[in-house]
């Protein structure tokens, strides 16, 4: 990572944290496009991104990360793509709590491949703490099964420590050398 400017994107589906997740990572006021959630999504949240969330965090060196959180409603996967041009890899939250992680998890991955392959991928998996969640293990078992060798963390997408450990691993897939003391 010699640029001095990097994205990632931050994709999932809808009430598994990535606007919580950007905010958290964020050193800088993030740029959010929430509004009342209208369909379906107001179910399971008050508010929903439309658009993107928008943050950076300072890594070392004076590198600095751009982080850019997807909607998760299928109806703006038309943001996906352009969100994801020109980023250096993917960080995919998962949803424990959600009947249909299995769903979501093969969903994402294939609505991303293209970029996956030619960049990198981390999975996030939140709300393994409410009740009726699956094992975290079991989605980290599902991951290695289905699609390799990804880095798979149980995360709580309010601490900053969960999300750069997270962030870490992602930066290590795309570069080995990548000197990881240097991030924070």
């Amino acid at each position: 990572m010699s640029k001095k400017y990097q994205k990632i994107v931050v994709a999932g589906p809808v009430g598994a944290g990535k606007t919580t997740a950007v905010s958290t990572l964020s050193d800088i006021p993030v740029v959010g496009t929430e509004v009342k959630a209208s369909d379906d999504t107001k179910r399971l949240k008050k508010n929903t991104t439309v658009a993107m969330d928008y943050g950076v965090v300072a890594l070392g060196g004076g590198q600095k990360l751009h982080i850019y959180g997807t909607p998760g409603q299928k109806r703006f996967d038309f943001m996906w793509d352009m969100l994801a041009e020109n980023c250096i890899g993917l960080i995919l939250l998962i949803d424990a709590s959600s009947d249909d992680y299995e769903h979501q998890l093969t969903y994402f991955v294939d609505k991303f491949d293209e970029l996956i392959n030619s960049t990198a991928l981390a999975v996030g998996v939140t709300k393994t703490d409410v009740d009726g969640a699956v094992d975290f293990r079991v989605i980290r078992e599902k991951v290695s099964e289905r699609y390799g060798r990804y880095p798979v963390f149980e995360i709580d997408a309010r601490s900053k420590a969960d999300l750069m450990l997270l962030v870490e691993a992602l930066l290590f897939v795309i570069d080995p050398k990548y000197n990881v003391e240097a991030v924070v």
